[in-house]
């Protein structure tokens, strides 16, 4: 397939080391950039004078969809990161049919993030943001979220609604100092149908403001904060803004609250006695591994399971305090195995899942294999295909600023 017809340029994976402007232009020269509608250089790193002649590249681009720039800097110094960071977003800058931007994997840290800040500000055209596993810290986060609120702020001045629709943020040391920015920029969108921050270090004040913030967001369908505080000591402030929070999103899917300590030890969280009164009608995978839930908790879920919530296909229950006779996880478990779907409640069920996973994957390779194969050319690689599944990329490393 020759470059001027096809649509993605990628070089993904490919471990390049790309210093100057000669390493970069033979992978460049033979791609149409005014065809390209999704660029893929993660895997690869890239340096100031590489990213000066990319930035050329991606100024001709002309229905450009998707970015992806996650893990490009592998290698780098910090002085390194910030011009080549700013040459690339600001080639992005002005790009109308941009939906996707993926700069992931990066060790920005707070000290190289300004960079992205006039991207951030005046790309109001795309809906997606990938930044996990960047080392943030909470006043890296302060500065990208002012930024998105002063895109929300732009936006609403000019008389439009917001495009963004999906914010993925963690990994990111965010912490509560950051959290109320957040909740003020996801508020001034009130576009959002998924966030993403896990692992992020806030506790419950920090917990609080985001549940304000995303309140405002009534189109949620997907949220998954694992692995940050919900409670402690007696401390109520998260769990109870949520409560209130979750009756927001009559569109929710998918909660996972994992690792989020949504109770003291023994009792009944009130997020889940608000959510068994079917607050969420259409929610059907709930993720709630190691929360201290106890059988009163789960005898909850067992009466709720065919009236609030009927709709659950997927409820995730390891590393609770499961007693191996709890007659209330048998009947989760024969009520979900009924409508199709499974409840997890130990390692062997996740283990069965990713057999199952594996049996299925290889299938499908030995289908391929079977099928005859088309030769791409190694420089560059370019691949015709569709970009409607976008898989979300999957942090490889912990990252330290």
């Amino acid at each position: 397939m020759s470059a001027s017809t096809s649509k993605i340029f990628s070089l993904q994976g490919r471990g390049l080391k790309l210093d100057s402007r000669e390493d970069i232009e033979p992978h460049l020269k033979d791609v149409d950039p005014k065809t390209i509608e999704e660029i893929h250089f993660g895997g690869n790193t890239i340096g100031v004078d590489a990213s000066a002649a990319l930035a050329e590249f991606l100024e001709k681009t002309e229905v450009l969809k998707v970015a992806n720039f996650a893990d490009i800097f592998t290698g780098r110094l910090i002085s390194e990161i910030p011009q080549a960071l700013s040459n690339i977003c600001d080639a992005l800058k002005d790009k109308t049919s941009l939906v996707e931007i993926n700069l992931s994997d990066n060790a920005f840290g707070g000290r190289s993030v300004d960079p992205m800040v006039p991207f951030l500000t005046h790309n109001r055209s795309f809906q997606i943001l990938k930044l996990n596993n960047n080392g943030l810290g909470p006043a890296g986060g302060v500065v990208i979220a002012n930024a998105l609120l002063e895109s929300a702020k732009l936006t609403k001045a000019e008389g439009n609604k917001s495009n963004l629709k999906t914010v993925i943020c963690g990994r990111n040391r965010l912490e509560n100092g950051s959290a109320p920015a957040w909740a003020e920029a996801f508020a001034a969108h009130g576009t959002l149908v998924e966030v993403r921050m896990v692992q992020n270090g806030i506790r419950m004040d920090g917990i609080a403001a985001l549940a304000r913030g995303l309140s405002q967001n009534p189109n949620i369908q997907h949220i998954d904060l694992q692995d940050n505080t919900f409670t402690v000591d007696g401390e109520l402030a998260g769990i109870e803004a949520w409560t209130q929070a979750v009756r927001s999103w009559p569109d929710l899917e998918t909660l996972n609250l994992s690792d989020c300590v949504l109770s003291a030890e023994g009792e009944v969280p009130l997020l889940l006695e608000t959510l068994a009164t079917g607050s969420n009608p259409k929610l059907h995978t709930l993720q709630l591994q190691n929360n201290n839930l106890e059988t009163e908790s789960f005898a909850l879920l067992s009466r709720a399971i065919s009236h609030g919530l009927s709709g659950i296909r997927r409820l995730e229950l390891q590393w609770n305090e499961i007693e191996e006779d709890d007659e209330h996880i048998a009947a989760l478990a024969a009520a979900l195995k009924k409508r199709g779907g499974k409840l997890f409640a130990s390692d062997e069920d996740e283990e069965e899942e990713e057999e199952a996973a594996e049996e299925e994957e290889k299938e499908e390779e030995e289908e391929e294999a079977a099928e005859p194969k088309v030769t791409e050319p190694e420089k560059p690689k370019v691949v015709d295909t569709s970009a409607d599944d976008l898989a979300d990329l999957l942090s490889k490393v912990e990252i330290k600023a």
